[in-house]
């Protein structure tokens, strides 16, 4: 089969990863290049032997190649409907499509759907595309239409909000419509949403299921909500008949968001106390005392060169927390980072217990949602590591 695509050819004996299906040729793997090439370019890749291996989209980093296709095939509006399709079937069969209790999901997760710098939400009938890389952001027009297939009349908005590093620095902006925000149902609870402001996509949906545990938990406790962002354990952990929560982050606008979805869910102000403050400064300097602590920070490491620096973070604010926290408490810690992995964020857990003297036990452990799968083929993509801890 010819399709014209330029041809990316790899050394002999680096095309072993490729047949396992790992969605990533890395640069020192590339013998050759033929065919004029650019940054976002479809490519196929091919053997040193010339065997046809994948197509994908290159890009002038470490990560040469992303791969979007194990079959030789035309990339076109076809191609890129049967991946949302497939996508949007496994929401269905996760019963997170027309939930009347939860109504915003991931859509697409990047290698774990198949199309590696592509994140997409639905957020009640708005999609906001992520797009991480100029290779994505190219067919952006196409994936306006895939949805609008999908999801016909529920669809009302379409809002592109690019990584100007990665995409090639266009301007976010609406591809559909336009709606500034929106109110979306996350099991039964009220949240408002930001895109345009917000972090990532505007929420967290990755958690929605850990937000369940903290929910069980909180009953009759203080608890502490750190980095909390727009508040949604906060919501939960009140939700779940928290004595008291104290929601802190750095961000003031983070505040306003938490203090509108406190509100939002009918809660008692008089059980939530807002906190502007840099993390680790009250975490040393507060004084409180907790049942209950959740650590949902930030990415510390984004790349593996900064790993040690990461684990060093992590190591401080979960010995502070567990410093704060009553007998008999319960601290949830989290990272995002992909570059740690589960089980250094175990061995720094075990530092920070050795460190402070607390016996510490595992009651969970946790990971991202199930609208965030991982492609058995690319474990990295299990970016999200939890714990739940006993803390004595």
């Amino acid at each position: 089969m010819s399709t014209g695509y330029p041809r990316i050819i790899l050394y002999k004996g680096k095309e072993a990863a490729v047949k396992r299906f790992h969605p990533w040729i890395f640069s020192g793997a590339i013998h050759s290049k033929e065919g004029h090439i650019g940054e976002g370019d479809i490519v196929e890749v091919f053997s040193g032997f010339k065997e046809y291996l994948a197509t994908g989209y290159y890009q002038e980093e470490s990560i040469a190649v992303k791969i979007i296709s194990f079959r030789q095939r035309e990339i076109n509006e076809d191609f890129w409907l049967e991946k949302f399709q497939d996508a949007y079937d496994l929401r269905v069969s996760l019963g997170l499509v027309d939930n009347t209790y939860t109504t915003a999901y991931r859509l697409v997760f990047g290698e774990g759907d198949g199309i590696p710098g592509l994140i997409i939400d639905f957020y009640d009938g708005v999609c906001v595309i992520q797009a991480q890389t100029t290779g994505i952001q190219k067919h952006s027009a196409s994936f306006v239409n895939c949805l609008q297939k999908i999801y016909g009349s529920r669809l009302k908005a379409v809002y592109l909000k690019s990584d100007h590093r990665k995409s090639g620095g266009e301007a976010s902006s609406y591809l559909l419509g336009t709606m500034q925000t929106g109110l979306i149902k996350e099991t039964g609870h009220l949240f408002a949403v930001d895109w345009e402001k917000g972090q990532k996509t505007g929420f967290f949906l990755d958690q929605r299921s850990n937000r369940m545990f903290a929910q069980f938990y909180a009953k009759d406790r203080k608890v502490l909500n750190a980095f909390c962002y727009s508040g949604a354990f906060s919501v939960y952990a009140l939700k779940g008949g928290a004595k008291m929560v104290h929601s802190v982050d750095s961000s003031k606008q983070a505040m306003e968001w938490c203090g509108e979805n406190i509100v939002l869910n009918g809660i008692d102000p008089a059980n939530h106390i807002p906190v502007v403050a840099d993390i680790k400064d009250y975490l040393t300097g507060s004084g409180e005392k907790y049942n209950m602590i959740i650590l949902d920070p930030p990415a510390f490491a984004k790349t593996h060169t900064v790993t040690h620096n990461a684990l060093q973070a992590y190591r401080f604010i979960n010995a502070q927390a567990m410093k704060m926290i009553e007998k008999n408490g319960i601290l949830f810690t989290f990272s995002c980072s992909q570059a740690v992995s589960r089980a250094n964020f175990l061995s720094i857990i075990m530092a920070a217990s050795l460190e402070t003297g607390r016996r510490i036990r595992v009651i969970h452990q946790l990971s991202q949602g199930p609208d965030h799968p991982i492609s058995i083929y690319h474990p990295e993509g299990e970016y999200l590591k939890g714990l739940i801890l006993a803390v004595d």
